[in-house]
């Protein structure tokens, strides 16, 4: 009989999912205890914008480096994970010495959205060896349980607002340890790993030059103008728009409404099984994009019980169609460059989401709230155009 690749073990999705979440919990770490570093810091309102940007270009910065050198592609990517993780936890646990500078924060900050780069597309990476079928459901599991693990430090301060900040950061610390452990542990190379080329520029410009490609690519891009903007503000929108929330509360909402999402990435998984990731994908960017043109008013409405349920639905449709966007451009990637080019399209979606959150930040000191994030449906109409030939044609 020909041999035939066996069923991923039942250990590898459940592990997958669990380093995942355990890992990119360090990504909101300083968002979680932002009073406390404002109040070492001496930070003004800036600070949110500041701090999420700094996670977001180190980010970028790990993806150019990792694709330039394609070690996605030529290295086992369960030791890169492993020793992202570890190294992650040791820079976010290190801010409880340097609390007191700015730049030594902000740097720090930086350097575990750098090794980010090694967690989260080295996972789908991990996944796309274990799974060549059923990718859209297996992505869908793992971007959702990014999502918590972004989430996470929200609800660890919510349920724990007399817990020290130095606790919530040494906590998320051994998490994010714990989870690269476990994976580089129990999840060997999948039996659909490839080793990639060297990077090369025109290897990349050539994976653009698929049309499929590069309308995966772009619907990405306009999600990820959205994406991280609506988390990292969502305890200033909570605040702002329902000012009766305690802070203990405003954590707590902030941490179900990123949350929420998980929702989206996993029932979109099992959806995708049946419509396809392009229908799915294109499904949750319309309804995400038609959530930031309500905000303008539900923001204004005063009405506490409608905004933590809009801001649910807005939580589960705008992180939902990411695994989707995963599964579409590792698909159309060339076979031998799939982590480079995911690592490269992951990077350039991180630098809009860079521009999308200073440029909220600036807006919002000149701009009403709900004026300022009824904008962000420039990102999901932008997605829309480029991804409606393929949600066509599945």
């Amino acid at each position: 009989m020909p041999n035939q690749p066996l069923a991923p073990p039942a250990r590898i999705l459940p592990t997958l999912v669990f380093s995942q979440f355990a890992g990119t919990s360090l990504w909101f770490a300083g968002n979680a205890v932002l009073p406390e570093l404002q109040q070492s810091l001496q930070l003004q309102e800036g600070a949110l914008a500041l701090l999420t940007s700094a996670v977001q270009l180190g980010f970028i910065a790990g993806t150019l480096v990792f694709a330039f050198l394609s070690l996605a592609d030529r290295f086992s990517p369960r030791l890169l994970f492993l020793l992202c993780a570890l190294l992650g936890a040791v820079a976010n646990v290190l801010v409880l010495w340097v609390a007191d500078s700015v730049a030594a924060v902000l740097t720090l900050r930086a350097l575990t959205g750098f090794l980010l780069a090694g967690i989260y597309p080295v996972g789908m990476k991990i996944a796309a060896s274990w799974f060549s079928t059923r990718l859209g459901k297996a992505i869908g599991y793992l971007v959702g349980a990014l999502v918590l693990g972004t989430a996470f430090p929200h609800l660890l301060r919510g349920l724990g607002t007399t817990l020290p900040w130095e606790q919530v950061l040494i906590a998320i610390s051994l998490l994010a340890a714990l989870g690269g452990v476990l994976l580089y542990l129990l999840v060997p190379d999948g039996p659909f790993l490839s080793k990639g080329a060297t990077f090369k520029v025109g290897n990349l410009l050539h994976a653009f030059r698929n049309k499929d490609f590069s309308a995966a690519a772009l619907g990405y891009f306009g999600h990820m103008w959205e994406l991280y903007t609506l988390w990292a503000f969502a305890p200033l929108i909570l605040a702002t728009a329902a000012p009766h929330l305690s802070a203990g509360q405003v954590s707590l909402y902030s941490f179900f409404v990123i949350a929420a999402g998980a929702a989206g990435c996993v029932g979109g998984g099992y959806l995708s099984q049946v419509w396809g990731s392009a229908r799915v994908a294109f499904l949750q960017l319309l309804l995400s994009g038609l959530c930031c043109l309500l905000s303008l008013v539900v923001f204004q409405a005063n009405i506490p019980f409608l905004l933590i349920l809009f801001m649910l639905f807005w939580g589960v449709v705008a992180a939902g169609d990411s695994p989707q966007f995963s599964a579409l451009t590792a698909k159309t990637a060339p076979a031998h460059l799939v982590g480079t080019a995911l690592t490269v399209v992951v990077s350039i979606g991180f630098a809009i989401s860079v521009v999308s959150i200073q440029a909220t930040g600036f807006l919002l000191t000149l701009l009403p709230l709900p004026y300022v994030f009824a904008l962000l449906f420039i990102g999901p109409a932008l997605g829309l155009l480029a991804l409606r030939r393929l949600a066509a044609a599945a």
